[in-house]
């Protein structure tokens, strides 16, 4: 019974008198696959703090650094050689594969009608859905997402409440609604590639390059997405 009546209770707050929509947005990230290079001030305290140490490091005889030398020692060898950090999407410029930018976050941005743009004008966009009928929001934001990429079985939703809220406004010289969009944060789990579906095109971007699609937002993206 306490369900039924929290059930109810949401679907009121969500529901609205003036008609303003409630879009559930998803910012779908790539993590990084291998470790970012260090920072030239972060290498160079390490290296000030390794030489530091090594003033008061023990001394150790000759004869148990001979032994440790040998420990371990067989007939096999191992070389190893590191992954290359560019890929070939990288020289090539392909915003498309998720092989890019490996060292840093991607996220992924379709492009086609959106709610709120101008004239109805196709834009590009994250992975969005109105609220209707379901039971919360963070359900609203998977169907939006699978809406896109047809599964949702290599994805992670972080959390169920959203990440961001932002509010965009009727211009003065069209009657539409006003759009509350809430930003909700899922991850990419074991994939490499994703079938983007209901758009025109698709992109998989850095931060940086994310802030450049969307200059009027942009301050307020730059504070939501931490790194």
């Amino acid at each position: 019974m306490q369900r039924c009546c929290s059930s109810a209770i949401a679907k009121r707050w969500f529901s609205s008198s003036n008609n303003d929509k409630i879009v559930a947005s998803v910012l779908f990230e790539r993590l990084p696959v291998v470790v970012p290079k260090i920072d030239p001030t972060v290498y160079a305290f390490q290296e000030f703090s390794f030489r530091w140490r090594q003033q008061y490091r023990r001394e150790y005889p000759e004869s148990f650094l001979k032994k440790s030398d040998t420990r371990g020692k067989g007939d096999y060898q191992i070389d190893y050689k590191p992954a290359p950090r560019i890929s070939e999407a990288d020289k090539t410029n392909d915003q498309r594969s998720l092989q890019r930018a490996l060292d840093r976050r991607l996220y992924l941005l379709v492009h086609g009608a959106t709610h709120g743009s101008p004239s109805g004008k196709p834009v590009w966009h994250f992975p969005e859905k109105v609220y209707e009928s379901e039971e919360t929001l963070r359900k609203c934001a998977e169907s939006a997402l699978e809406s896109v990429i047809g599964d949702l079985s290599h994805t992670y939703f972080v959390g169920n409440a959203p990440m961001g809220h932002m509010v965009i406004q009727p211009t003065e010289d069209k009657k539409i609604p006003s759009v509350k969009r809430f930003f909700f944060k899922s991850q990419v789990i074991a994939a490499n590639k994703f079938d983007v579906k209901k758009s025109d095109d698709f992109v998989w971007v850095t931060k940086d390059e994310l802030l450049e699609y969307f200059p009027e937002q942009a301050e307020f993206l730059n504070k939501m997405i931490i790194s």
